[in-house]
């Protein structure tokens, strides 16, 4: 039987942790981490209820720092190889259901394990497949912290609908995340990597908007692979980098078609705002968006700082920002 570790990121983390997990949080260098103590969450009890009924051994970790999470990630490592890297246990006992309440949460998870496990260049093994950087990932269960979150969760611009678990179709019920961890299949899902040494795992949309939700227009370079979609010398309203779905529209905007998170592609989609004339109507903006697929792209600001919310998590960009795809680089237990 299998030993399974349910990880929950804390929202009160140490001075070690770079906010990575997307949570708005300050840092307590000096405080006793047991005055940061929470309470386990009820789906966490739920579900380990039923891995331990089923007969597995579980233990229950909440790490509030990116060494914390490493600590957790290294009962994944396997054996020692001759060329020193570490590297997934492809034969592992030890499964991983990680509880998360926003996709930025799981990203956090998931960029500890990229930077765990990605060889450096210079140190490229033989067998690591051509279109890879990294290995295959350890899979992982998702346990949604709200399991009442659904794909038709009204959404408000560029607000992905529910989270990536509910876009994929995953389990969602404690219990059925369990036996899926213990029973179900692996659903290898590609990730992107980034210049910037983070991962996205659902999309990024780049753009700002004013107090009335409008889009801002800016100005930025956008490639795909050897297609640009805009040279920077023309106003655009949103960029969006797309994995999944979470960021296919912006309001009314399809911004990007049919985004597959198992496809080895990624798809990208600029808004352009295009003025046209007309003898009875006048002048009038219409959107008009341009998409390409491939497997890298990269965004350049002209406008000094560019918004963005990357997998839930927000920020700011100021210089060039590169995308690329990892396919099947991660696994989810499912159904």
């Amino acid at each position: 039987m299998y030993d399974v570790v349910l990880l929950t990121l804390g929202s009160q983390p140490d001075a070690g942790c770079d906010g990575g997990c997307g949570v708005a949080c300050g840092t307590a260098a000096n405080r006793p981490k047991s005055d940061c103590a929470e309470p386990v969450r009820v789906p966490v009890l739920a579900c380990r209820d039923a891995l331990v009924a089923a007969g597995a051994r579980v233990r229950t970790v909440t790490a509030r720092s990116d060494r914390e999470i490493d600590d957790v990630l290294a009962q994944l490592d396997g054996p020692a190889r001759p060329d020193g890297l570490t590297w997934p246990d492809e034969d592992s006992k030890t499964r991983l259901v990680v509880a998360t309440a926003s996709d930025g949460q799981l990203r956090a998870v998931l960029r500890r394990l990229v930077r765990r496990y990605a060889p450096p260049p210079s140190r490229r093994p033989a067998d690591l497949a051509d279109n890879r950087t990294l290995p295959d990932l350890p899979a992982i269960g998702i346990l949604p912290l709200d399991p009442g979150l659904v794909r038709d969760t009204p959404t408000d611009g560029g607000t992905p609908p529910g989270d990536l678990a509910g876009r994929l179709g995953l389990p969602r019920d404690p219990a059925a995340v369990a036996a899926a961890v213990l029973h179900g299949p692996v659903r290898r899902l590609d990730l992107l990597r980034t210049d910037a040494g983070s991962v996205t795992l659902d999309g990024a949309l780049l753009g700002g908007a004013d107090d009335a939700d409008r889009p801002l227009p800016w100005r930025g370079r956008v490639e795909v692979d050897d297609t640009v979609l805009s040279a920077g010398d023309e106003p655009l309203l949103a960029c969006v980098v797309a994995n999944a779905d979470g960021y296919a529209r912006l309001a009314e905007v399809q911004l990007v078609a049919h985004p597959d998170p198992s496809d080895g592609l990624l798809e990208v989609a600029v808004a352009v705002p295009v003025v046209t004339r007309s003898r009875w109507r006048g002048q009038r903006v219409k959107i008009e968006v341009r998409r390409a697929r491939g497997r890298a792209a990269a965004v350049t600001p002209r406008d000094g700082e560019l918004p963005f919310v990357d997998d839930t998590v927000t920020g700011t960009l100021t210089r060039k920002r590169s995308w690329w795809v990892e396919p099947a680089a991660w696994g989810v237990y499912t159904h």
